[in-house]
């Protein structure tokens, strides 16, 4: 499985984003999970705080969840 390496802050961009669109940790993955995702509250929480990478379907869905753009998880 390939993963995305921490060369940018990804899991802040994440977190910012989330946080605009007024969204929980639980909120997101809920929304994740009924789209097929496995991830976890707790997943999601060390993605946001750099501790784990995401991968690359997870971070697909999570671009519709939070309705963004892949840019903005992307931005320095």
């Amino acid at each position: 499985m390939q993963w995305i390496l921490n060369d940018i802050p990804l899991g802040r961009n994440i977190q910012n984003i989330r946080i605009k669109r007024n969204m929980t940790q639980a909120d997101a993955v809920a929304k994740l999970q009924l789209m097929g995702s496995s991830m976890s509250r707790s997943t999601l929480a060390n993605i946001e705080t750099g501790r784990r990478n995401i991968k690359a379907s997870d971070l697909r869905l999570l671009k519709e969840v939070l309705d963004a753009d892949y840019e903005e998880f992307f931005m320095e």
